[in-house]
């Protein structure tokens, strides 16, 4: 039986999305359910509710702040200026900086010019670098220091611009707004133009390219937009919801898609200023909150742990603080049971999602989350489908254990260039499988026991252990390695690596490591082995004995 909460959720849920409500929902011919009166396109989205929101400041970071019209015509004379230079419809274009306020203007600007936003990971080294970008191709890379140069060190060819992130507005992209572009046309968009791709870890190692439709991205947003909507007449149906102009804290990278989505698109559709980090520091969290009076906070269990046990916490006025969301991994159950005994105003949510369904899946939420804390919730309903298959793709029933697959209208098109990978990635029904393995309860709800692929989820960053190996493997001396998930109470699990080889120390190790992949991807701790590493009576090395043995 649902519970009290799911009852209320549901309720509120009809009134916006039935006769008269303000939520209009419509289903494709494969029965996928999308909201069908906003708009279907992202320049769309953000020209409508720029309008909607006019006034209302839409970043800030540091001394700059922006109105959601003023975020929306800057990055409509940077997309002129990009038609300009050249770009056509469908040139993918590259951004390569940190959190900031011109990474917001040009991921707007490309898709309003027609482009595809190829949002780079900012910690990647050369190598990893390398390969995205000879994979996508872009005709363009939007880039600060010290990316321009380690973009432009690589020798591939490629139109680099250069963004001054330390001045404001047009003067941050120098040359390319100089000139008079008004009278350039932009582009129609539709919504099965392509959109953006995000880079995602598999466990072949080398990052795989999310390709996604306008349609696709824009209604994750709207599928956010949604929950919060009854979220908020839950609340104020129960005379807990508090009217605040609404603030975004944004610890987390744009370029993920729990930053791109959930963060910064679903922000801009409920007016929803985005307070901006330039990178995670607990009590920087602790003290915008108090001076920016920030409502939200979205990222991994870690970075909530730190604000909620930071020795500091009791200095700053945190009561406008009403929701913490994380994802990316789950939140130990003592956290949320912590935070409700001594901050019991702050609503928690666990969202369950991926790269690859742009972060729509499952969420948990309030005292459901008391109750179930170790489930990644229901699905999102009603856009969301949840199956649970066998190595066979066959559905498996209620209870039952296998893989997790997700069907929505959000989920991507494709693995740009690697039919194969996205063959391999749906059931011949349309749900895209995780590699997470997990099972329903008789209410629906979703609980992760394992993880079919060698990923391994460091404070919410996905690494491919194959991609770590192979780094190991190049290096001389090595012989034999495999990189595990090692329990870690802070991050939730760090990379193990256990190595056999010939004159091999930790020093050296870790240093080509750090030279050859980005930081969060190199091992935390090395353990030696004299033997060979044991072997399943195929060859393989036996990961599941190794896990057992190093992984607690």
């Amino acid at each position: 039986m649902p519970s009290a909460l799911d009852q209320q959720y549901e309720a509120v849920l009809g009134m916006l999305t039935g006769e008269g409500g303000m939520l209009q929902i419509a289903e494709t011919e494969d029965g996928r359910k999308y909201v069908s009166n906003f708009p279907p396109t992202l320049p769309g989205m953000f020209d409508a509710f720029a309008m909607m929101n006019a006034d209302k400041l839409a970043v800030i970071s540091g001394d700059e702040r922006l109105t959601f019209a003023e975020l929306n015509a800057l990055s409509t004379r940077l997309a002129k200026a990009l038609v300009a230079r050249g770009t056509k419809k469908g040139d993918r274009i590259a951004i390569a900086m940190r959190n900031c306020t011109a990474w917001i203007v040009a991921y707007q600007a490309i898709l309003k010019a027609g482009g595809v936003a190829t949002l780079i990971n900012g910690w990647w080294r050369e190598g990893e670098l390398t390969h995205a970008l000879k994979l996508t191709e872009p005709a363009m890379v939007i880039a600060a220091a010290p990316h321009t140069q380690m973009v432009q060190s690589l020798g591939l060819d490629l139109d680099v611009v250069d963004v001054d992130i330390a001045e404001y507005g047009e003067k941050a992209f120098g040359s390319l707004m100089i000139g008079g572009h008004d009278a350039i046309a932009l582009p129609t968009v539709t919504p099965d133009d392509d959109a953006t791709i995000l880079f995602t870890s598999g466990s072949t190692g080398d990052a795989k390219g999310a390709l996604s439709t306008h349609m696709q991205v824009a209604q994750a947003a709207y599928i956010y937009t949604v929950s919060l909507m009854v979220l908020k007449g839950v609340l104020t149906a129960q005379n807990r919801y508090e009217e605040r102009e609404l603030r975004q804290l944004v610890a987390v990278p744009l370029f993920h898609v729990t930053g791109e989505v959930p963060t910064m698109l679903t922000s801009y559709v409920i007016g929803r200023a985005l307070v901006l980090m330039h990178k995670w520091d607990a009590e920087e969290a602790l003290r915008l909150t108090q001076e920016e009076g920030i409502t939200h906070f979205t990222g991994v269990p870690t970075m909530a742990a730190e604000m909620l046990t930071h020795p500091k916490r009791d200095e700053y006025d945190l009561s406008s603080l009403g929701y913490i969301n994380s994802g990316g991994a789950p939140r130990p159950a003592a956290h949320v049971q912590k935070q409700a005994e001594e901050m019991p105003k702050m609503q928690s949510i666990q969202g369950y999602g991926l790269t690859e369904t742009n972060a729509v899946g499952c969420g948990i939420f309030f005292e459901n989350y008391l109750e179930k804390p170790t489930s990644t919730g229901r699905a999102q309903v009603p856009f969301v489908e949840v199956g649970i298959f066998d190595d066979d793709g066959k559905s498996l029933d209620q209870g039952e254990k296998g893989e997790v697959g997700l069907r929505s209208i959000a989920t991507i098109k494709e693995y740009y260039r690697n039919p194969e990978a996205t063959a391999a990635a749906y059931t011949d029904d349309g749900y895209f499988l995780s590699g997470d393995i997990g099972y329903l309860d008789e209410e629906g709800y979703l609980f992760i026991v394992d993880r079919k692929k060698d990923i391994i989820i460091r404070g919410g960053e996905n690494i491919a252990a194959a991609e770590v190996e192979g780094a190991l493997y190049a290096i001389d001396g090595v012989e034999e390695c495999a990189v595990i998930a090692a329990k870690d109470e802070r991050l939730g699990e760090v990379p193990l690596a256990i190595v056999h080889g010939d004159n091999l120390d930790e020093a050296s190790l870790r240093d080509t490591l750090c030279k050859k992949l980005a930081a969060f991807k190199v091992p935390d701790r090395f353990i030696f082995s004299d033997d060979p590493l044991p072997k399943l009576g195929t060859g393989k090395i036996d990961r599941v004995s190794l896990k057992a043995k190093h992984g607690g």
